[in-house]
């Protein structure tokens, strides 16, 4: 099999190169993905127990089952993107999405409700981090860390436009209206980007399914998870994402008695702003920084924003608070693959970042039940929150510790 040449720093850098129309391209997955599978959770928890009475506890199990499902598929999108094609493998999650988001409203039987979550399960594996991290490195190498953190500030943007998007047309139109609205613009907006995607990306990787040769001395699934280095990565974040998944599915629920329906809103859209903002930082120092120090700092600004929370109800301090632990949100989902690249190298990447991706999500998925659990049990949020915060501090402790040996192909010791 002939394989393209491998591309240079310089094709990367100019904006002629056809790798940025597949940051577009990501960077509109991700905001699909997390507005439908991620932050819209808070917002359905919220419509179906008005809807139909059902617990918190109930719904955000219905949320656990579906990031469950998903942490096993991620583990092997790779394989999936290579037989595939990155074309296949967006599109049937686009389709899983559309579909869920405009037939959730309609739902009558708690069964109906867990069958939809698990449908979205098979769009938030084709769409998410593991996606697209696997998708932009059959494009980039030397502009990696450049080219996930701007498509994962699609993401956080879905924040910002997609929750108060649903809340608003709700309001006016109705739940059924604003769903069926918003699987629409899914298609709308994914259908046309796939038409555009470059047919190849480099060193041999391209988007119809054809498989890349695998270098000698690369990393095998078994070789990373009995590896402490591969765990030193997953096993901190996968604490730290379980923390911040269960806060932000909670926090519109949290922060509506306090400042109301629309301030809460805007609360949401204020810490999904301020990732954005945090992404971008990210992004343009991602190469220069001490990638472990910065997470460890990321994770104590949220536990720190999260004690700010639950010590006061003045609606500024609360507005603050969630603008402070906005900031972290979306690095704490981008340092992973960053660490992955830097400490393991090229060989096997997207591979490992999908085994990377799937222990922290197995894990994360119970963060929403867990803290809607905690939540019906203790008639509040203050214990929910209170084991976010150990967990955001025990996840900056572990970070910080380096592992000696990146096993094979690494890079870092």
């Amino acid at each position: 099999m002939r394989l393209p040449a491998r591309t240079t720093d310089r094709d990367e850098g100019s904006l002629a190169y056809p790798g940025w129309r597949v940051v577009l391209l990501c960077f509109v997955m991700a905001l699909v993905c997390w507005g439908l599978g991620f932050y819209g959770h808070g917002f359905y928890l919220i419509e179906l127990r008005r809807q139909h009475g059902w617990s918190t506890g109930l719904i955000s199990s219905a949320s656990t089952a579906c990031y469950l499902v998903s942490a096993v598929l991620v583990i092997f999108i790779s394989d999936a993107i290579r037989r595939f094609g990155v074309r296949a493998c967006v599109l049937a999650g686009a389709l899983a999405f559309a579909l869920a988001a405009a037939a959730l409203p309609l739902i009558a039987q708690p069964w109906e409700l867990f069958a939809l979550y698990l449908l979205m399960a098979l769009g938030w594996t084709t769409m998410s981090v593991g996606a697209i991290t696997n998708i932009l490195g059959l494009w980039f190498d030397a502009k990696r860390g450049l080219a996930i953190s701007l498509a994962l500030n699609g993401a956080s943007l879905s924040g910002v436009l997609v929750v108060p998007f649903l809340v608003v047309v709700t309001g006016v139109y109705g739940f059924a209206t604003a769903m069926l609205m918003r699987g629409g613009m899914v298609l709308a907006l994914i259908l046309p980007l796939l038409a555009l995607l470059p047919a190849t990306g480099r060193a041999g990787s391209e988007a119809h399914g054809q498989a890349p040769q695998t270098p000698s001395g690369a990393w095998t699934r078994r070789a990373a998870l009995a590896s402490p280095a591969l765990w030193s990565v997953s096993a901190p974040f996968a604490l730290a994402i379980f923390s911040q998944a269960g806060f932000l599915v909670h926090q519109l629920a949290f922060l509506e008695p306090a400042l109301g329906r629309n301030t809460s809103g805007v609360a949401i859209a204020l810490t999904t702003g301020m990732a954005i903002v945090g992404r971008l930082l990210l992004g343009a120092f991602a190469e220069r920084i001490d990638q472990r120090s910065a997470s460890a700092l990321s994770l104590v600004s949220q536990a720190a924003a999260l004690a700010l929370m639950l010590l006061s109800v003045n609606p500024h301090m609360l507005l603050a608070a969630s603008a402070l632990y906005g900031f972290s949100v979306g690095n704490i989902i981008t340092f992973p693959a960053l660490i992955v690249q830097r400490e393991f190298g090229s060989n096997q990447f997207g591979m490992l970042v999908g085994l990377s991706t799937g222990i922290s999500q197995f894990t994360y998925a119970f963060g929403p039940a867990a803290l809607g659990l905690v939540r019906d049990a203790t008639g509040g949020y203050l214990a929910s929150f209170g084991l976010c915060i150990v967990l955001n501090l025990a996840a900056a402790a572990i970070v910080l510790r380096r592992p000696r040996d990146g096993g094979p192909g690494s890079v870092a010791r």
